[in-house]
């Protein structure tokens, strides 16, 4: 895809939405959609305030599998790709702001600046003094003890079902100033983030919707780029970046 001329410079801003979708294409479950079971639990039944209430047991080790299960992937060419194009709207004074929906650690190692609004995997926090601590050590069914006030159980910092998200004030402030929006592997039915792409479209940006399908919130002038983000993502911002790279065989 050839770049308009001002796409890749300064005043420039570039928001990116990631989703389940890009962390799949990794190997790492996403536990989307309403008929999502883990051991015969729906995922709403270990993930909202009132399960870590009446069974922080089960909760608990619904999310050290999850921890544990970050040992065993690596960044994808997608992770990886999006990671470029910041470098090098960076580079040329452009601005690039990185939202994700994924609570995993993907985007990070692949060198991404992130605002994770659903929360961070491997981070812990305490419900008593907030001390947010980042481990990477504890993956047992063990509760993990804050380092700072001593109280017995920290919580995953994820924001559950009934939350709300993190960061949403900077988040909707990048948003004010979007010339370009990229929602890559997101369903389109989770809020407030699916209201993203309509807030763009809104100021005039110019919008990109990456999926396997079409989300719930795609529209006409939205430009679908079907495929996983894997393969899709690495040719799409090398267009942008006015390279080629080789055909698949």
């Amino acid at each position: 895809m050839p770049s308009s001329p001002d796409s890749l410079q300064a005043g420039a801003h570039w928001v990116v939405l990631t989703g389940a979708g890009i962390s799949a294409d990794s190997g790492l479950a996403t536990f989307r959609g309403g008929g999502g079971l883990w051991e015969g639990h729906s995922v709403e039944d270990v993930a909202t305030p009132e399960a870590w209430a009446r069974d922080p047991q089960t909760v608990w080790r619904f999310y050290q599998m999850r921890r544990r299960a970050l040992l065993e992937v690596e960044p994808n060419a997608g992770h990886y790709a999006l990671a470029r194009l910041e470098r090098h709207l960076n580079d040329v004074g452009a601005r690039c702001t990185l939202v994700t929906q994924n609570v995993d650690d993907l985007h990070q190692r692949a060198g991404s600046n992130v605002w994770p609004m659903h929360g961070e995997l491997c981070k812990l926090r305490c419900e008593r003094c907030g001390h947010l601590t980042e481990d990477r050590e504890h993956f047992d069914f063990d509760f993990v003890p804050c380092p700072e006030c001593d109280f017995p159980r920290l919580r995953p910092h994820i924001v559950w079902f009934g939350e709300i998200p993190m960061g949403m004030g900077e988040i909707e402030a990048a948003l004010q100033t979007v010339t370009h929006f990229l929602a890559c592997g997101t369903s389109g039915a989770v809020w407030p983030a699916a209201g993203f792409l309509h807030a763009a479209r809104q100021l005039g940006a110019r919008t990109f919707v990456n999926a396997l399908e079409r989300p719930e919130n795609l529209a006409p002038q939205d430009q679908f780029l079907e495929g996983s983000a894997s393969e899709v993502l690495p040719r799409w911002v090398a267009g942008w970046m006015g390279e080629d790279l080789p055909s698949a065989p």
